[in-house]
């Protein structure tokens, strides 16, 4: 990748930050040393590792590489046969044990993580290394005497000479004879050997030898000489102590030379996991998500894009203050030409999708909306900012021409190339001329071009050549401000004799001014005035129906629920009346057998009573009959506004599909296998027609579909045109529910929703403890027909949610 263009797009500031997530210095300086891939596999393969990382990290937030140090030196260090000191071998130890556990862990997640694991398996385990350093070492650096059998023979000679000399000296100082000439009565150390305090003028009183004397010469430090011998042999025995620790250390050192290629591989592997790690926490600070890679050589219109950039936002801006911008680039078109007022945003709007794109090649997710799509270029060239040179005695424009003419030396079909302020800092005529000039000749190499320019020339010349498309931002001449949103398709307007009436400029000014422009440029003016207003207009009236469309929702739901009331008092009315009369014909059939009884005993005929018995039997069949609830459907003739996951028809194909995306002028339907995008207003809810009427689909209140007939208002199951079955609705919610009755919702739903033909679902099921969302993701990877899935956008719920993504079916 160009260098100096990364410098351009703040690339080095992006692995500034990343740096901040690694966990030891080795991950960091990878991170520092992070480039950009141009290859396709290699980039796929780095987003999924990232997306793995930030998987598992939200199910084991605590999982890291543990006590882990880079130790390369010292291992260095060991192969020159040098002598490691403890601390050095225990850092490597507790290393090895860290990329141990490590590899362990990702090993039993396989299946899940099988990247991740892939990256686990490649630590190797240097055998005997651990081992031999916890035999040899405590773990506070202590050499133990069970290093060595020579050690610890040493040291319990040391220890029985020691306690020896001690007790000899201590008699010394406890007799009175003695301890009379003695400063104080104590045994101390000069220069490794037992000493006592002699006061100077008792010189000579106990045959000793000085060693030392205090800083005032009151106190002489001497040896007496029946302690001599002991203290020469406890010597001795120190020095060999020492001797065999060093030996110790080097043996250490020399295992750790063996095997220095498998530890420094080992470090290597940490820090390169790690960096995953960082790179996972680094995404998840900036909320983003991964984009779809393509190869620029491979895309086929209109399922893919050379940038298709959903709300995308700059990494380095606050977020809470930019605005996103939608960024799209469709294969057919190879240059895009922004223009507007300065501080407008376009200089952003380059650099975020400049560094946007060497961030997804790089393995980075990007704060973009899923959905989004990049090309993977094998170079990225910016000309950004201003490239005045005092020492090379260049003008801006001289700068400029320089550092474009070396992009175009470089600069082919598979790269990008970004341009800011194209043809500026010269005459405008010229520099207009130039500008289109270098357009045409990036065009005809089909390079990937993203221009910002003042000249409306560039506008003419975008909306003129096939292959150039017009963007612009927006600019509120109300409030004199940039709204820094993009706007593809639409040139910029010409802002300033405007801003300028603003401010207050005279009027006479203004209008002279207005003479010296031509007829054309004016009328030019004024249509793309009318346009955005007209624009304006029809995003104010959608706003607006959207609005009605959500308040008669509500006014729906509030007379459902009012009809629900009612039906509730209805039934209870007809329940009790039930009850009463059921209770009064008990009572009437007790007294008819009472009857029947006294007219058998009087022997009279019992034809007077059959009658009254019969009415009274259906009079029980008609009060023992349940009282049924009426459904009341609340405007089930009127339609209603399309959503995500309705079934539409496209009127220019004449087939239909399930709607998956859906934006301000235009929707994708998910037909079959592919992926169509059509315009709003080319798209109308599925319908159906059958022998009784017109039918329209509709969901209900829990979101399934059902079918309502304009005729007769009876309601009635039905399958969608295409064979299948209802759909279950987008959304399923598990929240409240045990573990064992999620599960079964859980796999009945997901049945549903495939054989519906939806592409995707969202299984709410809240944060609390995380068991329920385990239980959920655990019962996603079992069922074949779950292409993948991840946890929701933060404005869907975040870790609340799961979205989960079907195969496609052949």
């Amino acid at each position: 990748m160009d260098e100096k263009s990364l410098e351009t797009l703040e690339y080095f500031k992006i692995l500034n930050l990343l740096e901040q997530y690694c966990q030891f210095p080795a991950s960091a300086r990878l991170a520092q040393e992070l480039l950009p891939t141009s290859d396709l596999g290699e980039a796929r393969k780095l987003l999924a590792e990232t997306s793995e990382a930030r998987e598992l990290l939200s199910l084991n937030p605590h999982l890291s590489i543990g006590g882990a140090r880079d130790v390369r030196e010292s291992v260095d260090l060991a192969e020159r046969a040098g002598v490691l000191d403890p601390v050095e071998l225990l850092d490597i130890k507790y290393t090895l044990i860290a990329a141990r556990n490590l590899r362990r862990k990702l090993e039993r997640l396989e299946t899940q993580f099988p990247l991740l694991a892939g990256l686990g398996l490649l630590i190797p385990e240097p055998v005997g290394v651990i081992d031999s350093i916890t035999r040899a070492l405590s773990d506070r650096g202590e050499i133990l005497d069970s290093a060595s059998s020579k050690l610890g023979q040493i040291r319990r000679e040391m220890k029985i000479i020691h306690d020896r000399l001690l007790t000899r000296l201590e008699k010394m100082v406890a007799d009175p004879n003695t301890a009379q000439y003695l400063q104080e009565a104590l045994v101390t150390l000069r220069d490794g050997r037992y000493v006592l305090p002699l006061r100077a003028e008792f010189k000579g009183k106990i045959k000793a030898i000085i060693h030392d004397q205090s800083a005032s010469g009151a106190t002489l430090f001497v040896e007496p000489l029946s302690v001599v011998d002991q203290n020469n042999k406890y010597r001795e025995l120190h020095l060999d102590e020492r001797a065999e620790e060093r030996r110790i250390l080097a043996e250490l050192s020399g295992i750790v030379a063996r095997h220095a290629f498998d530890i420094i591989h080992t470090v290597e592997m940490v820090a390169a996991i790690d960096l995953v790690f960082a790179k996972a926490k680094f995404s998840d600070h900036i909320d983003s998500s991964a984009p779809f890679l393509n190869s620029i050589r491979q895309l086929k219109p209109p399922d893919s894009h050379l940038i298709k950039l959903i709300n995308a936002r700059h990494p380095l801006l606050d977020p809470d203050t930019v605005v996103p911008i939608d960024v799209e680039l469709s294969p057919e078109n190879f240059a895009l030409v922004i223009t507007g007022p300065n501080t407008g945003g376009k200089t952003v709007t380059l650099k975020t999708v400049g560094l946007l794109s060497l961030m997804a090649q790089s393995g980075l997710h990007i704060p973009v909306n899923q959905g989004s799509e990049l090309s993977v270029f094998e170079n990225v060239f910016a000309d950004i900012g201003d490239e005045q040179s005092i020492e090379q005695s260049l003008s801006t424009f001289s700068g400029h021409i320089s550092n474009i003419i070396r992009i175009l030396e470089h600069a082919n079909d598979r790269c990008l190339v970004i341009l800011d302020e194209l043809g500026a800092g010269t005459d405008p005529q010229e520099g207009a001329a130039l500008a289109r000039s270098l357009l045409t000749h990036l065009l005809k190499l089909r390079v990937t071009t993203l221009v910002t320019t003042h000249h409306p020339e560039l506008k003419k010349f975008a909306h003129g050549t096939e292959g150039v498309v017009n963007a612009s931002v927006e600019f509120d001449l109300k409030s004199l401000r940039p709204t820094y949103h993009l706007t593809i398709g639409l040139p910029g307007r010409s802002n300033a004799l405007a801003i300028a009436e603003r401010l207050g400029l005279p009027a006479e000014i203004i209008d002279n001014a207005r003479t010296e422009l031509s007829p054309e440029d004016l009328q030019v003016d004024d249509l793309l005035d009318e346009i955005h207003n007209q624009r304006d207009l029809a995003r104010e009236a959608r706003t607006a129906a959207e609005q009605a469309r959500r308040d008669s929702e509500v006014l729906r739901s509030t007379l459902a629920e009012r009809l629900d009331h009612i039906e509730d008092e209805r039934l209870e009315i007809l329940e009790a009346a039930r009850s009463d009369a059921e209770k009064q014909v008990m009572e009437l059939q007790t007294e008819i057998a009472d009857l029947r009884r006294d007219l058998v005993r009087a022997r009279q005929p019992l034809e007077s009573i059959e009658e009254i018995e019969s009415s009274a039997d259906e009079m029980e069949l008609s009060v023992k009959e349940p009282v049924h609830r009426t459904v009341q459907p609340i405007g089930m003739k009127k339609t209603r506004a399309i959503r995500l996951g309705d079934r539409v028809r496209l009127r220019t194909l004449g087939t239909e599909g399930v709607l998956t995306a859906l934006a301000e002028e235009e929707a994708e339907i998910q037909v079959g296998v592919m992926r169509v995008r059509a315009r709003l207003v080319d798209i109308e809810p599925a319908s159906h027609i059958n022998e009784q009427g017109s039918e329209h689909l509709v969901p209900d209140s829990g979101g399934i579909r059902t079918i309502f007939s304009d005729q007769n208002d009876q309601i009635s199951s039905a399958s969608i045109s295409d064979g299948r079955p209802a759909s279950p609705g987008m959304e399923l919610d598990l929240r409240g529910q045990r573990a064992d009755d999620a599960v079964d919702t859980l796999e009945r739903y997901l049945e549903r929703a495939y054989l519906s033909g939806l592409p995707y679902v969202r299984i709410i099921h809240g944060k609390g403890t995380g068991r329920l969302r385990n239980v959920v993701r655990t019962e996603l990877k079992g069922v074949p027909f779950v292409k993948s899935f991840e946890s929701g956008e933060q404005k869907e719920g975040g870790e609340g949610v799961t979205v989960v993504m079907f195969t496609p079916e052949d």
